[in-house]
């Protein structure tokens, strides 16, 4: 099955609408310094496989993967659904997407 995609501007209002969400981001630690959504979670892309938190996070949990543009979000979604995560969805175009469309304070690079 596909993962799901979503645009920043629905999970913009799905976050306004109180929506309850994991926003994981799979970044460097040096780009989410720089730009990140508030209350995002950072596990590297390549820390994911390896996270005590895969272990911990409720597999059916509504998440979503967040890079910079898209691509490493969704190979981190493609691997979640295999280790049994249900409930994931990548963000299109990703943080540089959020910063254009949702939040211009979130600095672009």
């Amino acid at each position: 099955m596909p993962i799901k995609q979503i645009t920043a501007l629905e999970l913009q209002q799905q976050l306004a609408q109180g929506g309850q969400c994991l926003l994981l981001d799979v970044r460097e630690a040096f780009e989410y310094r720089y730009a990140h959504i508030e209350g995002s979670v950072l596990v590297s892309l390549n820390e994911l496989p390896q996270s005590q938190h895969l272990n911990v996070w409720d597999k059916g949990q509504n998440i979503v993967v967040i890079c910079h543009h898209g691509m490493r979000s969704q190979q981190a979604a493609t691997f979640l659904e295999h280790t049994g995560f249900t409930n994931i969805a990548n963000l299109v175009g990703g943080i540089d997407a959020w910063s254009r469309l949702c939040d211009s304070a979130v600095p672009r690079y």
